[in-house]
């Protein structure tokens, strides 16, 4: 009778253990499995976007070329430095325009609004000391010359680098962590926000839709 009982008991426990486990990662349209944490009363990706196919099915171009880029008023993505191998540790860079389109991050989460930018960096304390909480610790994939990244909630921010909306990577590029939010500031710009090696601080700007950048995704 006790046997049965730890059966069941241990059954129980196996399926709240695997529910949990579930309920802490999110799929893509890709296959690919990102782990899921919570800041505050939000649930985030602890891992840029790397899907090159939206919730729908369709596939998101792939944009190499320079000049295409530059030229680009339509969604596309490439991988920093058009190196594919960038892809599993920096995700992809999207331009605006993929963002715009709703269909970029997997159903039941999407692409933050700059308020709720705003709301992750408050709970962390303010814009000033809210990178350390955010970025990777160790020198890893960032330098973090003169700042002690702490990474207190499992976020784990990374130097993904930038497209310019000019199509070039810069050389500096892979030093900064910049993620589109959803909301635009005009007709051809948008709202993002970023982090740098150098610095503790949680960067808010706005750029070009043409810019490629980083996306984290947060759940609905």
């Amino acid at each position: 009778m006790h046997y049965k009982k730890f059966i069941v008991f241990a059954v129980t426990l196996l399926w709240i253990s695997l529910t949990w486990l579930q309920s802490q990662t999110v799929k893509d349209a890709d296959g690919n499995i990102y782990v899921a944490v919570g800041i505050g009363k939000q649930v985030w990706m602890a891992e840029n976007l790397k899907t090159t196919t939206y919730n729908d099915g369709r596939a998101i171009p792939l944009v190499t070329d320079e000049k295409a880029w530059k030229a680009l008023k339509t969604p596309g993505y490439c991988w920093y430095n058009n190196d594919a191998r960038n892809k599993d540790i920096y995700g992809a860079l999207y331009n605006f325009y993929t963002v715009k389109t709703g269909k970029l991050c997997p159903e039941g989460w999407h692409v933050p609004t700059d308020a709720e930018w705003t709301t992750m960096v408050k709970f962390l304390g303010d814009e000033n000391t809210a990178g350390d909480k955010l970025k990777e610790s160790g020198t890893g994939h960032w330098k973090n010359i003169l700042i002690n990244a702490t990474n207190d909630f499992d976020f784990t921010a990374l130097p993904g680098g930038t497209r310019l909306y000019s199509g070039i990577f810069p050389t500096f590029g892979n030093s900064y962590a910049v993620w589109w939010s959803a909301t635009e500031y005009s007709s051809l710009a948008a709202y993002n926000w970023g982090l740098h090696e150098t610095s503790s601080k949680v960067f808010k700007g706005y750029d070009s839709k043409q810019s490629g950048f980083s996306v984290r995704c947060i759940k609905d």
